[in-house]
């Protein structure tokens, strides 16, 4: 166990760095021994929140108010810096903070804090309840951390003020309004109240799919395309997660089949546009693990194609047991880690970053890449409840953050928000998004 904690020290330090000063982390220490001071450049003092008694239980969750270091809350430590000989010492504990955030260490302890879904709720958690949830501290702490190194001079690289990457994602719960006779029966006798869903519900019908309201894909993906063309210089990938199973549980319906002729043209639509498609485990498999498995088979038999990414369908997700399902499955890189009722830094950097398993204590080889904005949690009633300039001001905020840190830019825009007439400011906003991404 000492092995692999040092193995998750070394990456958190070299995280905080990042790539850019490979070679400099052997110059940070994480030690409370005064007589292995002098080996480091810079040694960040331990607090006691690894200590046995204290982690896992909830005397390691950091009491509010917080202090602040040089500005940034400070989840454990003390904001005070000295010299010892040639070493400086930090006592702010940037390594338990970044822990306790990247790991979801607060989730572990808190398990029976969660919603009617088995959500843990942003509202719930420490950032939003110490008002840091919009900023990426875990990045600020790099960034305070690269200082206090060239001020004991040592040469160090600075990255780039740009998105490190893109990924502009799209969940396909449906990807028809009206799937069959029945549903099209419907729109016919709604005709007086909604004369335009009775023509769309109509053209579907008779002319094919492309038809449909809900089949917004080309437009997501042509503006992806423009994304691309525009923004040569940085690599933005356009993902598509597919929902292969579920059925027994409401949130799961209406059931589709992905042998269907809609999904046929929808994957031949990807391949033809570079769209990648990732798995969308089901809201049953996100109580039953075990199920993740079989739905990323039954994706693959069908694409003939092996899947990688992942998103949990509702945002659902319980630790550790659905991380390693995702694991033991072949699943590399899950793109889950946003709240679904405020938009922030859930893992509290806007970089991808390897989960750690916080009970075992072991760095794990999947790759967590944090969500920034996902359209539903902007204008719901149930949660932030944003008039349309503010969801615009709010976002661009959020975004112009994971650009100054480096990091990667990960949107959520359902198809079914962005159908035009519905009623909601999606699609426009969506528009707004890419503009200003193409434009900035």
């Amino acid at each position: 166990m000492k092995d692999n904690f040092q193995e998750i020290i070394s990456y958190l330090i070299q995280f905080l760095l990042g790539e850019e000063n490979s070679e400099q982390a052997n110059l940070v220490g994480y030690t409370s021994k005064r007589e292995n001071f002098r080996k480091y450049k810079v040694v960040i003092y331990p607090s006691d929140f690894f200590d046995e008694g204290i982690y896992l239980t909830e005397k390691s969750i950091p009491e509010l108010p917080l202090q602040l270091w040089d500005g940034i809350p400070l989840l454990f430590g003390k904001p005070k810096i000295e010299k010892e000989g040639d070493t400086t010492v930090i006592y702010a504990d940037v390594i338990a903070g970044t822990y306790f955030l990247v790991s979801r260490y607060e989730e572990v302890v808190r398990r029976s804090l969660r919603d009617e879904h088995g959500r843990f709720l942003g509202r719930d958690s420490l950032p939003f309840r110490a008002r840091f949830l919009s900023r990426p501290i875990v990045d600020e702490y790099g960034n305070r951390l690269r200082k206090v190194l060239a001020s004991s001079g040592v040469s160090i690289n600075e990255p780039k003020e740009e998105f490190s990457k893109i990924y502009l994602t799209h969940d396909a719960d449906q990807v028809a309004h009206y799937r069959n006779f029945r549903g099209v029966g419907g729109a016919v006798t709604r005709f007086f109240r909604n004369p335009y869903q009775t023509f769309k519900a109509l053209q579907t019908y008779f002319l094919g799919i492309e038809y449909d309201p809900w089949f917004t894909f080309p437009w997501l993906f042509d503006l992806a395309f423009e994304v691309k063309k525009e923004l040569k210089g940085i690599q933005v990938e356009n993902v598509v997660f597919i929902k292969s199973g579920g059925g027994e549980l409401m949130p799961d319906k209406p059931i589709h089949n992905i042998n269907s002729k809609g999904f046929g043209k929808l994957f031949k639509l990807c391949e033809e546009k570079d769209v990648s498609i990732g798995l969308h485990p089901s809201y049953q498999a996100g109580a039953e693990v075990e199920l993740i498995a079989l739905e990323k088979k039954t994706l693959e038999d069908v694409l003939g194609q092996n899947i990688i990414y992942s998103r949990n369908h509702f945002l659902r997700s319980r630790e550790p047991e659905d991380f390693y399902a995702l694991i033991e499955a072949g699943l590399t890189d899950d793109f889950t880690m946003g709240y679904a009722d405020v938009a922030g830094f859930r893992l509290g950097t806007c970089r991808a970053v390897r989960w750690i398993d916080p009970i075992k204590k072991v760095l794990t080889p999947l790759v967590l890449h944090p969500m920034t904005l996902m359209d539903t949690t902007l204008d719901d009633d149930r949660y932030m409840k944003l008039r349309v300039e503010e969801a615009f001001s709010f976002s661009k905020k959020l975004i112009d953050q994971v650009k100054k840190y480096n990091g990667e830019l990960v949107l959520l825009w359902h198809n079914i928000s962005v159908e035009k007439n519905n009623g909601r400011y999606h699609r426009d906003l969506y528009q707004r998004i890419v503009n200003d991404l193409i434009n900035s």
